[in-house]
């Protein structure tokens, strides 16, 4: 079996365990008497970083061709909006109020395809998701444990700045071009609109979409150190 076929596969089989394991967290926080609500946005919270962010991290390492990360994308979008669409949502981190974990998978694999397209380098690709996935992650967390409910804080904006910086630092270094400071510029740019929405145009839409456009304009102009 081709190598990048059985990494997607154990990709896949290891996200769709996050997805089910989180179904202890979220019983455990309901049995200590915290709302449903708070409880799901945790539980959406480590779904984002443990399959998201693992998921994005491993990309460069496993996988040659775009490809191989592209479908497993869409069929995680595919698997995601289908819950909803039936009724029978994964109620441990999915809610009715909105399908912004449709739009995260959505997100994910749209932004690493359409980078790596463009530049031709994996590590490049996965910059924005990174900022979506473990970012955005701690700002929700933050927030939750803070203000006690789903908002925009700027309190959450402080640690996803102090997780982001770095990724886009050292994944940006490690990209074909180098342009690490370009990486931490599109972690500043991130950082600053997650704490925006549009209607349906949510968080994890601008920070891929305004990161990608910071990453793109860097790779053309080039280095800055």
């Amino acid at each position: 079996m081709d190598d990048q076929l059985l990494a997607s596969l154990g990709m896949g089989l290891y996200v769709m365990v996050i997805l089910f394991a989180t179904k202890v967290p979220y019983s455990m926080m309901m049995n200590r008497g915290m709302e449903h609500i708070r409880a799901v946005y945790y539980n959406r919270k480590i779904v984002h970083m443990m399959a998201g962010g693992v998921g994005s991290l491993s990309v460069p390492f496993l996988f040659t061709d775009l490809w191989y990360p592209l479908i497993c994308g869409i069929l995680l979008t595919t698997l995601t909006y289908g819950t909803h669409r039936a009724g029978v949502r994964m109620y441990w981190f999915q809610t009715d109020q909105n399908q912004n974990d449709v739009k995260f998978a959505l997100m994910w694999w749209v932004s690493i395809s359409f980078i790596w397209w463009i530049v031709g380098d994996p590590w490049l690709a996965i910059i924005p998701s990174l900022f979506m996935a473990f970012g955005d992650g701690i700002t929700g967390v933050v927030r939750n444990a803070v203000v006690r409910e789903r908002s925009k804080s700027p309190i959450g904006n402080v640690f996803m700045l102090i997780v982001s910086a770095p990724l886009g630092w050292f994944a940006g270094q490690a990209g074909d071009p180098s342009i690490p400071m370009w990486g931490l510029i599109a972690a500043v740019v991130a950082t600053v609109v997650e704490r925006y929405e549009f209607g349906p145009i949510d968080d994890n839409i601008l920070i891929t979409v305004c990161a990608t456009i910071v990453l793109l304009l860097g790779v053309q102009i080039g280095p800055l150190i």
